[in-house]
């Protein structure tokens, strides 16, 4: 009785179905047909026809055939992507997944933030166990290099995405492009022209020829490809220690194509590459053997990410292999960190696997004993947690400024410095304009009446009376006879405000009327507000301003119930997810390098409060605006179509983050969070 036919012994009177068409199912086909009832095959692309003696169905004929297991022959990367298309339906059916090494697909691992428990290599260990052989040979992509993305197949939606810009609609595209792959991978390992001219002939598509579809993936699959530093540098210090390094890729990239995407990144610290589609074998089928030739008895130990290509071919050939994980195994192994259920649409593979790309960029995550994710640096924080829900309030911003017909963009001081920076490059050169306020400024130029003093006196200042005529007003108050403050409120120093909030009026005024505003409306950003800077600076403008918030609170404040205001975030989604709890995080971030506009001179000329930030501090909201800056200019270039995939749920997860893992960087964690206008302050450390 064979491993595969004991594993699977209690499903020996059920009818099963084998899922995928390679080679491999044929192996195993002959190794279990005689034991097993087996309805048919099953591919993700096609559900017709017949291969070696057996029909190939549809998961509902599966179904309808009372299926109690799909059998998945396939590497362990592949079975991911094919868990994600069918776990659902299989666990509605009462249908059992598992692999062919008796993994049970179905089943997710729970949410862990460390990487205890796991068996992992350490940096100097590999490097120890390079150092005994004569020859490193090492898989390309997932091992040295990996893409930006969650599955390699989801570069075909991509592909797909960018022929519709182009007006080329080919229904199913990306099931097409992959079952051809596939097909011919069964007699070759093909090139990519092999792959699109079979794909041409076969399906007859017409409006654009091999050449152009071949250099379109070529081009969309390099700039999802980045190094994986920590091996590369690894592998550069080998090769340039004298030992010779081969790369060896199943790949349908020719050498020379390969050599460009790896001169791009200055990768040159290889001796020769072996291409499989130059050799028409992939590992499986003896490319390993034509690498053993090149050798001449020299020893050689493999480095690999895949169990089957990787570790056991090249055993299988009597090279010695090293197992590395890639950045999905590491996320694999953590549960998915909760993200697996938000991998769907195109946006979010990308999204998920930038930040794969990034946080699992090393497969040396077992440095130290508690073995937990670290977070090193500033920048990663922008790019990994902020970035995501940055980008995704963007996109909604601008839908809502052409949506509503909003002819002047205005990003409030000082919350708007960074996303008007992202917005302008990404519209290219918008004339948005950085408009100078704060609620101090805003309310000093704005209060007109009693009234408004008494809408000012709800917002609770901590300090006194006097602390608070300074802070808010700018005016300093005599001792009054009789000595006693406590008792006063701002009715009792009207006049002086009432005064001086005159002067401050007509002083705004002549910097908003040094503004080059359009006739029309104006969207007026703030981060998260009640709407007082609006209300008040409405007053000074003759343009009606529609307020574009990331989240708005106080809804119920009756001053400012009539405003116009649309917010990315409504009452009813913060009372379910953390958003509340963690804005002041990201405020503090998503702000400018000057301090606080505390008002205008005579000639409309602004003044600042005193900066209270230290230059440590500084710095380190400029690394992480440069995180958060980098990853939407990287998104865009990854996916040109931005008006796509919100979704706020994913981008909760990623921002909930920031208290799961572990924070290297000192300069964030003494980060004070201010707030000026009610005389407050938090460490950061309290709020992660």
């Amino acid at each position: 009785m064979s491993d595969l036919v004991r594993e699977f012994q209690k499903y020996k009177h059920s009818n099963i179905a084998i899922y995928g068409l390679s080679t491999e199912t044929k192996k195993v086909l002959d190794e279990i047909k005689e034991e097993f009832s087996i309805v048919g095959l099953l591919d993700g692309y096609k559900n017709t026809g017949m291969l070696y003696g057996k029909p190939i169905i549809s998961i509902e004929k599966a179904i309808e055939y009372q299926v109690k297991l799909i059998l998945v022959v396939a590497r362990p990367g592949s079975c991911r992507a094919i868990a994600k298309r069918i776990k659902k339906v299989c666990i509605e059916n009462q249908i059992d997944l598992f692999d062919i090494r008796g993994r049970n697909l179905s089943v997710q691992k729970s949410v862990v933030y460390n990487f205890k428990g796991v068996n992992g290599i350490k940096k100097n260990d590999l490097f120890q166990v390079i150092g005994k052989y004569d020859v490193v040979s090492i898989d390309l992509f997932d091992t040295l290099i990996m893409r930006q993305i969650v599955f390699s197949s989801d570069v075909f939606e991509l592909v797909e995405c960018r022929l519709k810009e182009q007006g080329i609609f080919i229904k199913d595209f990306a099931a097409k492009r992959l079952e051809a792959e596939k097909y011919l991978s069964k007699i070759t390992a093909p090139t990519l022209r092999d792959i699109y001219e079979y794909m041409i002939r076969v399906y007859s598509i017409e409006g654009i020829t091999v050449d152009e579809l071949k250099m379109l993936e070529w081009e969309i699959d390099r700039d999802l490809i980045i190094p994986r530093w920590d091996m590369c540098k690894l592998i550069s210090d080998i090769y340039y220690g004298g030992k010779e390094v081969y790369i060896v890729s199943d790949t349908f990239y020719r050498k020379r194509e390969l050599e460009k995407i790896l001169k791009k990144w200055d990768i040159v610290f290889f001796t020769d590459i072996y291409a499989s589609c130059e050799y028409g074998m992939s590992k499986s089928q003896g490319l390993f053997h034509k690498l053993q030739n090149k050798l001449a008895g020299k020893t050689c130990v493999h480095i690999g990410d895949d169990i089957f290509a990787d570790i056991e071919c090249a055993e299988k050939n009597f090279i010695p292999a090293c197992h590395i994980y890639s950045g999905l195994d590491l996320l694999e192994m953590l549960g998915y960190l909760d993200l697996w259920d938000y991998i769907n649409d195109i946006s979010s593979k990308i999204k998920v696997g930038m930040f794969m790309s990034k946080l699992f960029n090393s497969p040396f995550q077992f440095e130290t004993e508690e073995r937990k994710i670290e977070v090193k640096t500033a920048y990663e924080i922008g790019y990994l947690f902020f970035a995501p829900i940055v980008r995704d309030f963007l996109i909604w911003f601008d839908r809502q400024v052409r949506d509503n017909n909003l002819q002047n963009v205005w990003f409030c001081a000082r919350d708007g410095y960074l996303l008007k920076k992202i917005y302008d490059k990404w519209k290219h050169g918008t004339s948005s304009v950085y408009f100078l306020t704060s609620r101090t400024a805003a309310i000093c130029a704005g209060v007109e009446t009693e009234e408004d003093l008494r809408h000012i006196e709800k917002m609770r200042f901590s300090g006194t009376i006097q602390e608070h005529l300074e802070k808010r007003f700018g005016l300093s108050i005599e001792k009054k006879k009789g000595g006693d403050f406590s008792s006063d409120t701002l009715l009792d120093y009207s006049v002086e405000i009432l005064d001086k909030t005159t002067v401050d009026r007509e002083n705004y005024k002549k910097y908003i009327q040094q503004l080059n505003i359009r006739k029309g409306d104006i969207a007026f950003f703030d981060f998260v507000a009640k709407g007082t800077s609006q209300m008040y600076i409405q007053r000074l403008v003759t343009n009606h301003l529609t307020g574009l918030y990331f989240l708005r609170l106080g809804k119920e404040d009756k001053e400012s119930e009539g405003l116009d205001i649309l917010s990315f975030y409504s009452n009813e989604e913060i009372d379910d997810n953390g958003i509340y709890d963690d804005y002041y995080i990201l405020e503090t971030v998503l702000t400018s390098f000057m301090p606080s506009v505390k008002g205008f001179d005579g000639q409309g000329r602004v003044h600042y409060e005193e900066e209270t930030r230290d230059e440590g501090s500084l710095a380190c909201i400029l690394s992480v605006q440069n995180g958060i800056f980098d990853y939407f200019m990287e998104y865009l270039k990854i996916c040109p179509d931005m008006d796509e995939g919100i979704d706020k749920g994913l981008d909760e997860l990623f921002l909930k983050l920031i208290h799961k893992t572990a924070i290297v960087d000192k300069d964030f964690l003494n980060l004070m969070v201010e707030d000026p206008f009610f005389n407050r302050e938090t460490h950061m450390t309290e709020l992660l």
